[in-house]
């Protein structure tokens, strides 16, 4: 009886050996950072790996969302962050925090499965990560982008997955992606899905006119200032970045700030609004930004009624306008030169001038009821 027991127990160990081996075995490599040239695969980086019918996160990749996101073509967005370990981000109450060098952010662009050869438009409800990450089998994976902190300042690197969605591959000059948009009413729409080239990725990213560098424009605390589904349940994003080494310096989440989540009917119509238009156009229309010489300020912080466009005349008239004389006329938003723009989808006159082809209806009426709601004349 003894031997038989004493068997059990060493092929008990052996088993439990192999199996931890195994583990080890089947344990992706760790996140690679380049800190200098661009690799030609997104799996070199190991951040994100395709694996049992998902798109899985590798370890010590967080996730995260953001209260109003960026409009692009209704394209969802799985957002993640990396930094080495023992580095973590400076808290900043306004700005984009201050990332080490080191940290690698990722927004891969997907859209919900229709039928056929079609995409769902549908609102931005952030990454499904149930089950360990996207099923494939489910979403259509468009692109994969990448800021990245070197010694030198960020980069972007544009990553386009295969119709297979089993690589993504490099494209610096960008890519035209053709979809067929298909809405509740089971109507479609073609949309031509622009990756941007390197260089259109400072239309967006250089927010600062005078050193032209590339910054996060995302990973604000008024953005990250709410609750995320991880995988062991809810919790402030804020907290949770600070609890994983990742943020120093942040007070507790009722102290820090919070924009508002512009699908919230709960939510003031006046801060859905200035949250919609901070995310979608504050990034170029601020006092430093590369809009900035238009007069029309629409960040966060800009709270002068004519910077934010009340009665405001453009500096330059044309076909921009739409023969409409203000920016914004309070009550009146056929008449205001914000709407004009954002129903258009002429590249020669829409706002943004990037990131989408197709109009964001939601997007536009929530803005008609802002002006709407707004009282007085411009005389």
């Amino acid at each position: 009886m003894r031997t038989n027991a004493m068997g059990r127990g060493w092929i008990g160990l052996l088993l439990s050996l192999c199996l931890a081996a195994c583990a080890r075995e089947a344990a992706p490599p760790p996140v690679r950072f380049f800190a200098e040239g661009q690799p030609a695969d997104l799996a070199e980086w190991n951040l994100l790996r395709v694996a049992d019918g998902r798109l899985r996160l590798n370890r010590g990749v967080m996730p995260y969302d953001l209260n109003t996101p960026l409009f692009s073509d209704y394209a969802h967005k799985l957002r993640t962050v990396w930094m080495p370990q023992g580095q973590a981000a400076a808290y900043d109450a306004e700005r984009a925090f201050d990332f080490p060098v080191g940290t690698i952010l990722s927004k891969t662009f997907y859209y919900p499965r229709g039928e056929g050869d079609t995409v769902l438009r549908s609102a931005d409800d952030g990454p499904d990560l149930r089950g360990g990450g996207l099923e494939l089998s489910k979403v259509r994976l468009v692109e994969t982008r990448l800021l990245v902190r070197r010694r030198e300042g960020w980069i972007a690197l544009p990553y386009v997955w295969n119709e297979q969605q089993t690589q993504a591959r490099l494209m610096r000059a960008g890519e035209l992606v053709p979809l067929r948009l298909t809405g509740a009413d089971g109507r479609s729409e073609p949309a031509q899905y622009q990756v941007p080239d390197q260089n259109q990725c400072a239309g967006c990213h250089g927010t600062d006119m005078k050193s032209k560098a590339l910054q996060p424009i995302g990973p604000k605390a008024r953005q990250l200032n709410r609750d995320f589904a991880y995988d062991d349940g809810l919790a402030n994003q804020i907290a949770r970045w600070t609890r994983a080494g990742y943020l120093r310096g942040a007070p507790a989440p009722q102290a820090a700030p919070r924009a508002a989540n512009w699908r919230d009917p709960g939510a003031p119509l006046d801060a859905k609004a200035r949250a919609y238009l901070d995310v979608n156009c504050g990034h170029c229309h601020s006092p430093s930004g590369p809009g900035n010489t238009s007069g029309l300020w629409l960040d966060a912080a800009t709270r002068e009624p004519l910077r934010l466009g009340r009665c405001k005349l453009p500096i330059a008239a044309g076909k921009g306008t739409g023969d409409r004389r203000y920016g914004l006329v309070p009550g009146k938003p056929d008449e205001s030169i914000l709407v004009y723009r954002m129903l258009s989808d002429d590249p020669a006159v829409m706002m943004p001038e990037l990131g989408r082809s197709v109009v964001h209806a939601e997007g536009v009426q929530l803005i008609r009821d802002w002006i709407t709601a707004q009282q007085g004349s411009c005389g």
